[in-house]
């Protein structure tokens, strides 16, 4: 009946197409097949687009092909019709890894590997369909959700336990997307493939700023949350638009020049296409090793040579396990007297920070971006207040019984 009903509205807005041009915003591209029209959201504005390309009245788009058979026609519009409802049987997406996938709906049963995706659904009100966690997801999450532990565990992302999966009897198991980008997850995934081709295997990160609404958006599409979806993301981009608009007005050369450092080593840092890069981007740094790209060790006169003016180092302990700064400190301190650094600008200027790394590499990168802002152009962010913004996340979103008044240490020196 309902597919009945999505035809019969077709053909009577087709009377309609030559007066009421479809609609398209300039907010970025949703990358779900039945976005017609390639705004950031699939409504009747994409309805009537898709009928207008049936009628040769505008350029066929791939996104028009609703269904993801390799033709638009009428059942591209029964599709979006669906999809408007919520009451689509399957989705066509582009994920973050670049590759097209198409899961079955609902999606009731989720294998998720990838923490930051965990907590995205979470933000959403999704974790009613997570079947399965990846092994360390207690290590990273245990202390703010405890309920963790009563989740089934499948590996790790690297090393899936495959047979455990398969017991879990998943619609779909959710991976990194920059873990395929920069190798590593092409044999898991082919793995998936061989042992249940009907296992949607959906590559999502979670953690960087430049791509992190769309795949809010997304996931509220595959889990049916788009309410909660859009929520959220209004509150995210509250604060993130803030920054932006902000540091769109700093001269370049006002721009600090940042090294960031990663915890697992000495001198390895980050370079273009990582979510660290971006972070540090939106927040008005200049990264020192933008001309190179991925996760990279560097030679340590490099970093002399190119003389930064902050330093961010990571830290592996993940803040919300920690109530004393001690470790944080003792990661400062070694950096503040490492042989060869103690004449770069960062060090004679007392500009070194400390963040747990398991903070940054998440969702909670808004937050992280925040406290960047604040080091990079204190003046111009003073009235912006992280640990403010951090316990709004925590409370209404993540709906935890967390106070940042008594536990968790984030950042250090911590700012006001």
């Amino acid at each position: 009946m309902k597919t009945k009903i999505v035809l019969l509205v077709g053909l009577a807005l087709c009377t309609m197409l030559l007066v009421y041009p479809a609609l398209a915003s300039d907010t970025g591209t949703l990358e779900i097949y039945g976005n017609a029209n390639e705004d950031d959201t699939i409504d009747m504005c994409d309805f009537t687009y898709t009928a207008r390309i049936i009628c040769g009245l505008e350029e066929e788009t791939d996104l028009a092909d609703a269904n993801y058979d390799g033709e638009i026609d009428v059942g591209d519009m029964t599709q979006i019709g669906l999809i408007i409802l919520g009451r689509e049987s399957e989705l066509t997406l582009v994920d973050s890894a670049d590759r097209t996938v198409t899961a079955r709906e609902p999606l009731n049963r989720v294998v998720v590997f990838n923490h930051g995706m965990f907590v995205t659904m979470r933000s959403i009100k999704a974790t009613d369909n997570v079947v399965g966690v990846c092994e360390r997801l207690m290590s990273q999450y245990g202390t703010l959700f405890p309920e963790v532990r009563d989740y089934p565990t499948a590996g790790w992302f690297r090393e899936p336990d495959y047979e455990a999966v398969l017991s879990l009897n998943p619609d779909a198991v959710f991976l990194g997307g920059k873990d395929l980008i920069f190798g590593g997850s092409e044999e898991i995934i082919e793995q998936f493939k061989q042992i249940n081709p009907s296992i949607t295997v959906v590559c999502f990160d979670c953690d960087n700023p430049s791509y992190y609404v769309e795949e809010v958006r997304k996931s509220g599409y595959l889990f049916g949350k788009r309410e909660e979806a859009e929520e959220f993301i209004e509150f995210y981009e509250k604060y993130t638009n803030v920054i932006e608009e902000r540091v769109d007005k700093i001269a370049e050369q006002d721009k600090p020049k940042v090294y960031v450092e990663l915890p697992h080593k000495q001198y390895q840092t980050v370079g273009a296409g990582t979510s660290c890069h971006n972070m540090i981007v939106y927040a008005g740094g200049d990264n020192i090793f933008s001309d190179l790209s991925g996760s990279i060790d560097i030679d340590p006169e490099e970093v002399i040579k190119r003389n930064p003016e902050i330093i961010v180092k990571g830290e592996k302990s993940p803040g919300y396990n920690l109530d004393d700064p001690t470790i944080l400190i003792k990661t400062r301190d070694e950096i503040m007297k490492r042989s060869g650094l103690t004449d770069v600008a960062a060090v004679k200027n007392e500009s070194v920070y400390i963040f747990p790394y398991g903070f940054v590499c998440t969702p909670t990168h808004f937050i992280c971006t925040a406290y960047l802002a604040k080091w990079f152009h204190p003046e111009l962010f003073e009235d912006l207040n992280p640990k403010a913004i951090h316990q709004e996340y925590l409370t209404r979103f993540l709906e935890v019984d967390y106070d940042l008044d008594e536990h968790g240490v984030f950042v250090y020196p911590e700012v006001s």
